[in-house]
């Protein structure tokens, strides 16, 4: 099994979320906000989001909206990805 930092997630009143050991924001919109860790991917979806802190260095990161979901997407390779090789 890979080795996986452990991290942390906290919402407040789906209005705010922060999280721990954060390694990149991928991307972002008012809607979605998709992070990376080292198990894998953080999908963030809502609307009015926005990113109010992030560094690399420390892996702490932020955003604030009307957050309606998050959810953790397995490390590994896409269908699209093992289809065409």
């Amino acid at each position: 099994m890979e080795n996986v930092t452990p991290h942390s997630l906290n919402i407040e009143q789906c209005k705010r979320i922060s999280a721990t050991a954060i390694e990149s924001v991928d991307s972002f919109s008012d809607k979605q906000i998709v992070l990376s860790y080292s198990g894998g991917r953080i999908a963030v979806t809502g609307s009015g989001m926005k990113i109010v802190n992030f560094s690399k260095t420390s892996g702490s990161f932020a955003a604030t909206g009307d957050i309606t979901s998050v959810r953790y997407l397995a490390k590994g390779l896409g269908l699209k990805s093992r289809l065409f090789k």
